[in-house]
């Protein structure tokens, strides 16, 4: 039985219950989100052939310093980055490194900042130079399965009704869905209920009530859905190989719909892509 609880009543740790957000939570949501958005939309020119994920991790830890937030996953349970850095076959939480970003690759950045003590969390997809059409179609697929999922959110609606609109969508694009990973609650906390998956069926799940707060980040893979988590503990990959893709909002239930926190100031949530 799921319990729903004003989230300023509520303690600060993961107690099983779905936190509802006034207009406080939300305007400090949005501050957050913005910034992780600012800072995305900045690397963009910084995304080519040559450049380090080492080197885009130094951008994210200094842009969150020099506005006043702290990256969330900085020793997040031992994670060691700024960000994540996912490229091609990667499907999540791969590490940042020297090793430079080849001429054809695609990768996904995921930042998630903690502003005044919200968390901001978004990721999109980066094409390195010119990419191959199977790489840009996955990205096209990956970012309409996302906004399908955010316009499936309304007070009522089901958490699976998020999921039923992803899947379908995806697969009927002959792509497949990542089960392993999901989207979660957020707030003050980065990691909260509900889980949100990205594939089901619309009567089923939690019911979604105004003023809740959580991402959907969709990942979609070419390929079989499955992945395997690599001995590092983190950087999961298609078990096939195959190319993977990501992008993921922060998005609050409101009255009649939803707000999305992480839109991007200057319209580059999709870069490479002719949306």
């Amino acid at each position: 039985m799921v319990s729903y609880i004003d989230a300023i009543a509520a303690p600060m740790k993961n107690n099983g219950q779905v936190k509802l957000h006034g207009p406080e939570g939300f305007a400090g949501m949005h501050k957050a989100g913005q910034l992780t958005a600012r800072c995305l939309d900045e690397l963009v020119a910084m995304v080519v052939p040559g450049v380090t994920t080492a080197a885009i991790d130094k951008f994210v830890f200094e842009f969150g310093m020099d506005h006043g937030a702290v990256p969330a996953t900085l020793n997040y349970r031992g994670y060691t980055n700024s960000c994540c850095t996912s490229i091609n076959h990667v499907v999540c939480h791969g590490f940042p490194s020297a090793k430079p970003l080849r001429e054809g690759d695609i990768v996904n950045i995921d930042v998630t900042y903690v502003l005044d003590g919200w968390h901001g969390d978004s990721s999109r997809m980066y094409p390195v130079g010119t990419i191959k059409r199977a790489a840009q179609r996955l990205m096209e697929v990956t970012h309409e399965s996302l906004m399908r999922g955010i316009a499936a959110v309304r007070p009522g609606a089901r958490t699976g009704a998020i999921g039923e609109a992803i899947q379908r969508y995806a697969e009927a694009e002959r792509c497949s869905v990542v089960r392993d990973f999901c989207g979660h609650g957020l707030g003050q906390l980065f990691h909260d209920v509900p889980n949100i998956l990205h594939y089901g069926r619309a009567h089923e799940g939690v019911e979604l009530r105004e003023g809740m707060i959580f991402t959907i980040e969709p990942m979609i893979n070419l390929g079989k859905p499955h992945v395997k988590v690599l001995s590092d503990g983190w950087t999961a990959v298609t078990r096939d190989r195959s190319l993977t893709a990501q992008y993921e909002h922060s998005v609050g239930v409101t009255a009649d719909g939803c707000e999305i926190f992480t839109l991007s100031p200057a319209g580059l949530f999709t870069p490479g892509l002719d949306l």
